[in-house]
């Protein structure tokens, strides 16, 4: 479990190297240094682009106002600026995001190890809403893993401030609603309030732990169970935003972690628990033993990959099963003659697209919630792997 982290030795500059890259994001990049003073080590992230400029420079104003010693949230070890480029330098979890931890393990996570870093998110989240924060981009890219099985939250480029700490009062609701103007974060993680373009809370960001659940559970991103969602991100957006749906759960998950997601994935934010609500769910605050849930899947099973950076950056999921008997060769085939026939009726009718199949709840998100417009912004890389930053317009 997590424990109070010392407080690192802050690097002076000169006094460090860069070392090799080790992630990439829409701010631009992400390298291992060393501190040659102490040898420690930690690292280093460079903004390329105007955009990465100010998601750094909102990263660092954010965790300025939060205790470093806070064991739930990744330290800030300062900055420099240096020619019009800002790098920002930030301590190093050595078990790298949650999404590297479950490709490393065959994409997903037992249930037991899912209770137990849900348990460590929802205390961050509990740290961050008591001083006004939200996240807006949690997911298991944006979740570190320490060597010792401590969680921290990280990637604060697209936070936002709700609360003033000072007196404690919540800032109007004009200026709540004025977040949105500037919001970024992952769609297929957004909660359906903020995609709708109303009012930003801290239930947005319980809406997506249970989509970061999800993704533990399933090496899969949440809403990735339809062919839709990756050929048509629109109308992923759409589905999300308009319906009445939630993302599929994790069918080999028990009572507990099903109804635990339940009451993340509330469609009404009014409904939605709040995290100290969840912290005293049975699905965290209980021992795992106590419960009994279905055999886990097999870690054998196909690497898949993980939080994606946008709608966009969604991959096409396939189950790879070499051992597949001829019943299921047979069931293959009669799943894609039933495909062809749907894309041959689609065809036949001038609104068989995939589009139409979220006409209605489209037309029952015009007016005051209307969908955000997005846009993507260039992340000045030209690598196949690049993150996708999704801005509201």
């Amino acid at each position: 479990m997590a424990g109070f982290s010392q407080p690192l030795v802050v690097p002076k500059p000169g006094e460090w190297v860069k070392g090799k890259l080790v992630g990439s994001g829409s701010f631009g990049t992400v390298h291992l240094a060393i501190n040659k003073s102490t040898g420690g080590l930690f690292v280093a992230k460079l903004a390329h682009t105007k955009a990465g400029f100010g998601a750094l420079e909102n990263e660092v104003k954010i965790l300025k106002t939060l205790d470093s010693s806070s064991p739930y949230i990744v330290q800030c070890l300062g900055s420099e600026t240096e020619g019009g480029n800002l790098t920002v330098l930030m301590e190093y979890m050595g078990g790298g995001s949650l999404a590297d931890v479950a490709e490393k393990f065959g994409g997903s996570l037992p249930e037991d190890v899912v209770r137990l870093y849900t348990k460590q998110i929802l205390q961050g989240l509990k740290y961050l809403h008591h001083h006004g924060v939200v996240h807006c981009d949690l997911k298991c890219k944006n979740v570190l893993l320490g060597s010792s099985g401590n969680i921290k939250l990280a990637d604060f480029g697209g936070a936002k401030r709700l609360k003033d700490t000072e007196n404690g009062c919540l800032l109007k609701n004009k200026n709540k609603k004025n977040c949105l103007e500037s919001l970024t974060g992952t769609p297929l993680w957004m909660a359906p309030e903020v995609l709708r373009n109303e009012e930003l809370d801290f239930g947005a960001d319980v809406w997506s732990l249970g989509c970061t659940v999800i993704e533990m559970a399933t090496g899969r991103p949440p809403w990735g169970d339809t062919k839709y969602d990756v050929k048509n991100p629109m109308a992923a957006l759409l589905r999300i935003a308009c319906s009445d749906e939630k993302p599929q759960f994790p069918t080999h998950f028990s009572k507990q972690g099903l109804d635990f997601l339940s009451k993340c994935l509330e469609r009404d934010p009014c409904k939605r628990w709040t995290c100290e609500e969840l912290l005293r769910h049975p699905f965290v605050s209980s021992d795992s033993s106590s419960s009994t849930s279905p055999p886990q899947p097999s870690f054998s099973q196909k690497t898949y990959a993980s939080s994606p950076a946008s709608v966009l950056g969604v991959q096409s999921f396939e189950d790879d099963d070499d051992d597949d008997d001829d019943d299921d060769e047979e069931e293959e085939e009669e799943e894609e003659e039933e495909e062809e026939e749907e894309e041959e009726e689609e065809a036949e009718s001038p609104e068989g697209n995939h589009f139409s199949l979220m006409r209605s709840p489209f037309t029952r998100c015009k007016g005051n919630n209307a969908l955000m417009l997005w846009q993507m912004e260039d992340c000045g890389s030209d690598t196949s792997e690049d993150w996708i930053t999704v801005r509201s317009g």
